[in-house]
C-alpha cells in the first residue's frame, strides 16, 4: 500500500492509500484489484480502464491520464471534471485516489476547485518534448524565437543574445524547473475577487480614468506601509512611483542614468541575464563585478570605475548570498562618494532559514534607487511594481513613466492596495512560504540523491537553488550540454553559464516554487540520468 497523503481538492481531507481498490461485490483479484467476471471496471470519462494502471500506482496513473488529456485538447480549458466520488465509483477505487490525482493537477495549476461549480480545467500545459532521436539532439519543435533548432543548438547559441530567457520560456517541456517563477497555482483568487468586488462597489467615476502616471495614491500609501513592515524602509507616498514590474523600472532608470551622463553600470557576476539585458538594451555598457560568500566585491567595484551598480543584496541572484555587514558599509562609503546603487529587492520576502535583512534603501535613501514588485509574491501577470529614487531623480522618473505608458491600470492598483491594507498579502506570504519550504526540501534531498558532486547554494531563502559542480561527473561537461540533455528528457532549467560574464564552474539554476513535490523529484532524477548519459561525464 502506498503512502497516505491529504487531499484538499473539492474540500476533501481524505487519506490516500495509493493502491487501494474498493471491493465491488466480487472476490478480490491479485494486487488488491477486484476480479473482473465479465463486467468492465472503467469509466466512460476518457475511456479510463483501471486494468491499465500499474500495481501500487493508481494515483500517478490517473494524474498522468488527466494531464495528457488536458495537454492534447481532449479536456480543454473550462471543462468540468467528474466529481471525485462519481469517478471513484466508476473506477472502483477509493475516493482518495481520485482526490489525490486532482490535487496534483491543482498544485501544478492545471485544474481548480470552484465550490459548487466543481473541479474545472483552468490551464493547459505545453506538450511534452519528444524523446531524443538517434544521431542528434532531441527536437523541441519550432518556436518563433528559435526557429527549427534542437535543444542542443538552442543552449549553445550566444549566451547573451537578446530574448534568450524568453525563448527558453516558450519552449515546451514536461517539468519546468526554471528560476524566477512563483507558485502560480497558489494565487489568492478568493481574496483577490473579494477585494475586487469591494473596490468596484466603492469606485468613483474618476477611478475609471487614466489616473496619475506616478500611481494611484491608495497603492502608493499601501506600498509605503508594506515596505515599512517588511523591508525596514521609511518613505513618503510621494516618493513611490508605480511601475510595470522591475523590468520597466530598469528600463526607466537607464533613461535617467544616460541623461545624467552615466554610460557604464556595474553588475554582479554571476547575476541575472535578464536584468543585464534590460540595461544593455537601454544603451548602457555592463561591467562585471565578482560575487563571493560576502556578496558583491566592493573593491572590484571601485576598480571597475562604473558610477552605478545593479545589485540584489538581500538574496543575490543566482548565488543566494546576502551582502554582509562589512560589504554594506563599504558600499555605502562608495555611494557617498557619488555612486548610484540600483537595489533590485529580488524575492527578499521569501526567506526560510535566516532572519530578515533590511533593504539598502533604508540606510542611504539619497543614493539608492529601490525596485520591488509583486511578480514573485503574487504573479508576474499583474505587472505591478514600485520604484523609489533619490529626490533629484524623482521628477524625471515620473516624466519618463508618463511618456512610457501614461501609468499602470488604476483598478489593479486599487485591488492590490486593498490586499496590502487588509493583511491578506501577509497571510498569502505566510502560506506560500510554507509551500515553498516543503518544495525546497524535496529538491535538496533529490539533488543529494541524484547529482553526485553537486554543491548547493542559496537554500536559506528565495525561489531557486544554484547548483555547482566543482568535482564529480558534472564538472567534466559544459552546463549548457547538461541543460540541453535535460530538456531532451522534458526538464527545463537554466545553465549557470548563462548568468556569467566571466568563466566559472559549471552549474544549474533550478527553480522549485512552481512545481509540485513529485514533479521536482522526478525532474532532478531526470537531470541525474541526463548527466550520467553524457559522454564526458562517464
Amino acid at each position: 500500500m502506498g503512502r497516505s497523503r491529504e487531499s484538499s481538492v473539492e474540500g476533501s481531507k481524505t487519506a490516500v492509500p495509493d493502491a487501494t481498490v474498493r471491493p465491488a461485490g466480487a472476490a478480490d483479484g491479485a494486487g488488491g484489484r477486484p476480479a473482473r467476471p465479465g463486467a468492465a471496471l472503467g469509466s466512460d470519462f476518457l475511456q479510463l480502464d483501471i486494468a491499465d494502471a500499474p500495481p501500487g500506482g493508481l494515483t500517478a496513473w490517473l494524474a498522468d491520464r488527466l494531464r495528457s488529456a488536458i495537454a492534447d485538447g481532449r479536456l480543454p480549458v473550462g471543462t468540468r471534471l467528474p466529481a471525485s466520488r462519481v469517478l471513484a465509483e466508476e473506477l472502483r477505487v477509493t475516493r482518495g485516489v481520485v482526490t489525490e490525482a486532482y490535487r496534483r493537477l491543482s498544485e501544478s495549476g492545471q485544474i481548480a476547485g470552484r465550490g459548487r461549480g466543481g473541479t474545472v480545467v483552468v490551464a493547459a500545459p505545453a506538450r511534452p518534448v519528444p524523446p531524443a532521436t538517434e544521431g542528434g539532439d532531441a527536437g523541441v519543435g519550432r518556436s518563433e524565437a528559435e526557429g527549427a533548432t534542437g535543444s542542443g543548438a538552442f543552449f549553445t547559441a550566444p549566451p547573451h543574445r537578446d530574448g534568450l530567457v524568453d525563448a527558453l520560456r516558450g519552449l515546451p517541456c514536461r517539468i519546468d524547473l526554471s528560476p524566477g517563477v512563483p507558485d502560480l497555482a497558489a494565487f489568492p483568487r478568493t481574496a483577490w475577487l473579494r477585494a475586487e468586488r469591494a473596490v468596484l462597489a466603492a469606485a468613483t467615476p474618476a477611478d475609471f480614468g487614466y489616473g496619475s502616471p506616478q500611481g494611484a495614491p491608495a497603492l502608493r500609501r499601501a506600498v509605503v506601509g508594506w515596505l515599512a513592515r517588511n523591508r525596514g524602509i521609511r518613505a513618503d507616498p510621494d516618493e513611490v512611483v508605480v511601475v510595470a514590474g522591475v523590468a520597466q523600472a530598469l528600463g526607466l532608470l537607464t533613461q535617467l542614468l544616460r541623461a545624467d551622463g552615466v554610460d557604464r553600470v556595474a553588475v554582479e557576476d554571476p547575476g541575472s541575464l535578464g536584468a543585464r539585458q534590460q540595461l544593455e538594451h537601454g544603451g548602457l555598457t555592463t561591467v562585471p563585478v565578482p560575487v563571493d560568500a560576502g556578496g558583491l566585491d566592493v573593491d572590484a567595484l571601485r576598480a571597475g570605475g562604473a558610477r552605478a551598480v545593479l545589485m540584489t543584496p538581500a538574496h543575490q541572484f543566482p548565488t543566494g548570498v546576502v551582502l554582509d555587514g562589512e560589504r554594506r558599509r563599504e558600499l555605502l562609503r562608495w555611494a557617498a562618494g557619488g555612486g548610484v546603487v540600483i537595489e533590485d529587492d529580488y524575492d527578499a520576502e521569501h526567506r526560510y532559514d535566516r532572519p530578515p535583512v533590511p533593504a539598502l534603501r533604508s540606510l542611504l535613501p539619497d543614493a539608492v534607487c529601490y525596485a520591488g514588485s509583486v511578480s514573485k509574491l503574487l504573479a508576474p501577470a499583474l505587472r505591478v511594481g514600485w520604484l523609489l529614487v533619490p529626490p533629484h531623480l524623482r521628477d524625471a522618473l515620473v516624466t519618463a513613466k508618463r511618456y512610457a505608458d501614461l501609468g499602470n491600470g488604476v483598478l489593479t492598483q486599487l485591488v492590490l492596495a486593498r490586499l496590502m491594507d487588509s493583511g491578506e498579502l501577509e497571510r498569502h506570504l505566510r502560506h506560500v512560504r510554507r509551500r515553498h519550504r516543503r518544495r525546497r526540501d524535496v529538491m535538496l534531498r533529490a539533488v543529494e540523491a541524484h547529482l553526485p558532486g553537486a554543491r548547493v547554494h542559496g537554500a536559506a531563502a528565495g525561489l531557486h537553488l544554484m547548483v555547482t559542480f566543482a568535482d564529480g561527473p558534472g564538472s567534466r561537461v559544459p552546463d549548457t550540454a547538461l541543460a540541453a540533455a535535460a530538456l531532451a528528457r522534458g526538464v527545463k532549467a537554466h545553465p549557470l553559464s548563462w548568468h556569467r560574464l566571466t568563466p566559472g564552474p559549471p552549474g544549474l539554476v533550478l527553480g522549485y516554487a512552481a512545481g509540485a513535490a513529485h514533479e521536482i523529484e522526478e525532474g532532478i532524477t531526470l537531470i541525474g540520468e541526463a548527466l550520467r548519459a553524457l559522454p564526458a561525464a562517464a
